[in-house]
């Protein structure tokens, strides 16, 4: 059988594609690393990653380290003679101690186009700075954070409404393929690794819960940006009257805003419109407080919000 000797490393959703490419494509994928099962779910009950679902799906053995420097872990990474690792969202930094062991290198996948973006959440916020093209990078991994020289990258729009659940999709599978061309190419010596340019770098932090928190005085795009960007988690909020409600589609309305940021201008059963620091805001989507999602209709009839009413970050 051809192909190269893969160790993958990566836990969710997002991943799964790039390893399901990898064995399709006739790599020898002879073990899979990731998180271990987590509680998860009302009843707290534990469980597997996507990736691993994956893996035992195709008969893949699976590592669930809780300590990467472990050094019986590390002799048993070793003793597979794996010519690659391929790291995709594993969600924790290879120890030098593993980065060494393969012979050819670590390959990792990263959602944005570096040095834009390094960081945990590249998909988040390229949506909420308002970009209109991210991507995907594979690099070969060094001891920093997403800083190592880049192999292939592949250019891809962010669309006006897409959201960071609806973006992600399309980078998971435009990167399996970039990944399974980036092992096949260099395996071959027909990549030259990039050095990246560090003083151009931004990065892309861990979400908080806080960073949802919506300040009416941005303007309406970027309070839209905000909504997309954090959907499905932790979500865009804003208070009313001691409830917290998750803003959960809307979109920016081309009128002036004459009235205090986070002041209610309009209710109807279309949406609910909100002066924001630039532009008006209308939700058409929400989510109170313990409560279901709905249209921002039923919420005008049920909770009784009207024009003067005011949001609060």
């Amino acid at each position: 059988m051809g192909g190269s000797k893969i160790i993958f490393m990566g836990t969710p959703q997002f991943a799964v594609p790039s390893l399901e490419a990898l064995a399709e494509a006739g790599h020898r994928v002879i073990a899979v690393v990731t998180q271990p099962d987590k509680p998860q779910g009302r009843g707290m009950s534990s469980l597997p990653s996507p990736v691993k679902k994956a893996a035992l799906g195709r008969g893949i053995p699976v590592f669930e380290p809780l300590k990467l420097k472990d050094e019986s872990f590390i002799k048993e990474l070793t003793g597979l003679g794996a010519d690659f690792f391929v790291v995709v969202a594993y969600g924790k930094i290879l120890p030098r101690p593993v980065l060494d062991i393969p012979p050819k290198g670590c390959v990792n996948l990263h959602a944005s186009l570096l040095p834009k973006y390094r960081g945990a959440a590249p998909i988040n916020r390229a949506i909420v700075n308002g970009e209109k093209e991210t991507g995907v990078s594979t690099m070969l991994m060094d001891a920093g954070m997403d800083t190592g020289p880049v192999l292939l990258e592949k250019r891809v729009a962010i669309r006006a409404d897409d959201t960071a659940e609806d973006l992600a999709k399309r980078l998971s599978i435009e990167g399996a393929a970039l990944l399974v061309e980036t092992i096949e190419l260099f395996s071959e010596g027909r990549i030259r690794p990039r050095e990246q340019d560090g003083s151009n770098a931004t990065y892309a932090p861990i979400l908080k819960k806080e960073d949802g928190a919506i300040d009416w005085r941005k303007t309406a795009v970027g309070i839209k940006d905000l909504m997309r960007g954090l959907y499905p988690w932790p979500g865009a909020y804003t208070r009313w009257k001691g409830y917290t409600i998750k803003v959960l589609s809307g979109r920016a309305v081309d009128c002036p805003a004459d009235k205090p940021p986070g002041t209610v201008v309009g209710v109807s059963k279309e949406g609910i419109r909100v002066a924001t620091g630039e532009g008006v805001f209308e939700i058409t989507e929400l989510q109170p407080e313990n409560k279901k999602r709905m249209p921002a209709g039923d919420f005008v009839q049920g909770y009784r919000i009207a024009e003067g009413d005011e949001f609060a970050g």
